[in-house]
């Protein structure tokens, strides 16, 4: 008894906020005491509507109450706490601002644990007990605490609804049946219960159902990450190996020219040498020859000039011609040409497989059940934005680049070196990035009018058949003569569109999607292909008449 006597003293020193013992008692205007930390975390929350309340009596405090330790109140709480006092029992915690109240407790309530359908009341565990002790209330239907229980009454007629009208899909009272729902397919609310119970465990069934199977798929989704992830590993492995291979042999055939050049340069350099010095031992023999005929001339007596001028005036035959004769003076750069003419090759096999490699791996797509949508608007196409340079390589002479090879300008005739990338009959220029998946770019033109295409890089050079859209290997649209118009495999469409010098291209390779669109402060579809990429594409533009220029933008 005592003991109870005490716990019930004890709640009077409980924060109605933590529901424990109070700690740094503080106590409001009003005259209730709380934690400090509580009461200042629940008026933090009230700072925006610039009042400040009590959370017991809801008394309100402006401006907000400055908090000052109770320290009366905090010295007798240490005192109770050393007489073994603890906080009030679970049983005992009183509602909180998020909790069900007892609808049967005075004063400070007490929080529900239960709600009876039957009684429209919420009960602590204190008031409960009363429905597990009488029999007068074992077919009362006990729920969680709700605070909804209003709802189940009546308005109209101020009963509990226990039928359910199927007619208008509502709760009723009985009064309600047999009054403004007389006739209407009316059940009592168990049995349409019972009916939707029998649906939601069928709903139940397909979701788990549907659950499974998705884990099913995403076992095998994730199977095909590893898969891919093992392939592409292996193929980077392989791959390395396999340009390492390339790249010792590059190394080696080096090192076999240069051995071989410097083996070639000591054998000729020896040889002149070898000439070189026999030479000049038969100058100095000369020199030696000609001093001595020198002093001969000088002689006086006559009888001993004649008597020595037979043994030295007779000559020796030189060992060699009286002219060395030199070849051309190309010496080793004949094997510059050969070098420089297989770089041109291997970059011109390059070129060309590195098109079927790119390709390939372009090729690797897990298709998914629902593709990537389209973007719709310009922030989300430039999402996918493309800086394109243009290839100087493949321009037409009188093309000029500039801009970072951004810009290209109809001028004079350039003197480009001769390249098999070069159109020579329209034009017309390509791209040096090679586009796959997704892109998007804009080109801003002034003059006449420019084709904006795209190609594969196997586009002829030559001929009127190079033009972008007269073969199988480009789409291009036309922006000449104040209209549009699509060209594909020499078929021309008509397209119609608000007229802008910027156009803009959206690019998904792997859907086959390329679309066209209308720049300004809007972007308007031009036109769209769906169709299918074989190769990795170039973007590329053509000049209808020679007043032009064109710009790949710096779009972000």
């Amino acid at each position: 008894m005592a003991q109870q006597s005490n716990q019930l003293f004890g709640e009077k020193f409980c924060c109605s906020v933590c529901l424990d013992l109070l700690k740094d008692p503080v106590t409001i205007p009003c005259g209730h005491s709380y934690c400090m930390n509580c009461i200042q975390s629940y008026w933090d929350t009230e700072d925006e509507k610039k009042t400040h309340s009590c959370p017991q009596c809801r008394q309100s405090f402006t401006p907000r109450p400055v908090l000052v330790k109770n320290t009366m109140l905090a010295d007798l709480v240490e005192e109770l706490k050393k007489t073994g006092l603890q906080a009030a029992p679970a049983d005992l915690c009183y509602a909180g601002p998020e909790d069900v109240a007892c609808d049967v407790c005075t004063g400070r309530k007490l929080r529900a644990v239960k709600s009876c359908l039957a009684c429209m009341i919420s009960y602590c565990k204190k008031h409960l007990q009363l429905h597990y002790d009488s029999p007068a209330f074992e077919k009362h239907k006990l729920v969680e605490p709700s605070e909804k229980l209003q709802e189940n009454i009546c308005s109209r007629h101020d009963e509990v609804m226990k039928m359910f009208c199927r007619t208008d899909q509502q709760c009723i009272c009985y009064l309600c049946s047999v009054d403004e729902h007389k006739g209407h397919d009316t059940v009592s609310a168990a049995a349409e219960r019972t009916e939707r119970q029998r649906e939601l465990e069928g709903s139940r069934h397909n979701i788990q159902q549907r659950i499974q199977d998705r884990e099913e798929d995403v076992k095998l989704l994730q199977q095909e990450v590893e898969a891919i992830n093992g392939s592409a590993d292996k193929a980077v492995e392989h791959s390395e190996k396999i340009f390492t291979q390339l790249i010792s042999l590059m190394e080696k055939r080096r090192s076999d020219v240069k051995q071989q050049v410097r083996s070639q340069q000591e054998t000729e350099v020896s040889r002149v040498k070898e000439l070189q010095e026999k030479l000049e031992q038969e100058i100095t023999e000369l020199k030696r020859k000609d001093a001595e005929l020198k002093k001969l001339s000088h002689t006086e007596d006559h009888n001993q000039f004649l008597h020595n001028y037979p043994s030295l005036s007779a000559l020796s035959e030189s060992t060699h011609s009286t002219s060395i004769k030199i070849r051309p003076l190309k010496y080793f750069e004949d094997v510059t040409a050969a070098v420089s003419e297989l770089r041109d090759k291997l970059q011109d096999v390059l070129r060309k497989t590195w098109t079927n490699i790119s390709l390939t791996v372009t090729q690797v797509d897990v298709l998914l059940s629902n593709p990537q949508p389209e973007p719709e608007t310009r922030a989300e196409f430039l999402r996918y934005s493309r800086e394109i340079t243009l290839d100087t390589n493949t321009a037409y002479t009188h093309l000029l680049l500039s801009e970072g090879n951004r810009k290209v300008t109809y001028c004079q005739q350039q003197s480009y070196s001769s390249h098999p990338d070069r159109f020579t009959y329209i034009c017309q220029v390509l791209s040096r990035e090679s586009l796959t998946g997704r892109g998007y770019w804009e080109v801003e033109w002034r003059g006449g009018g420019v084709y904006v295409a795209v190609t594969y890089k196997n586009i002829s050079r030559a001929g009127s058949v190079s033009e972008f859209g007269r073969n199988d290997k480009s789409w291009s649209l036309d922006c000449c003569n104040n209209s549009y118009n699509f060209n594909h495999n020499k078929v021309q469409t008509p397209v119609s569109g608000p007229r802008s010098s910027r156009v803009g291209v959206y690019l998904d390779h792997s859907a086959g999607i390329l679309s066209f669109y209308s720049v300004s402060e809007t972007m308007t579809l031009l036109h769209r292909v769906q169709t299918t990429f074989t190769q990795p594409l170039y973007a590329g533009v053509r000049f209808c008449r020679i007043d032009c220029t064109a710009e790949f933008s710096k779009v972000k």
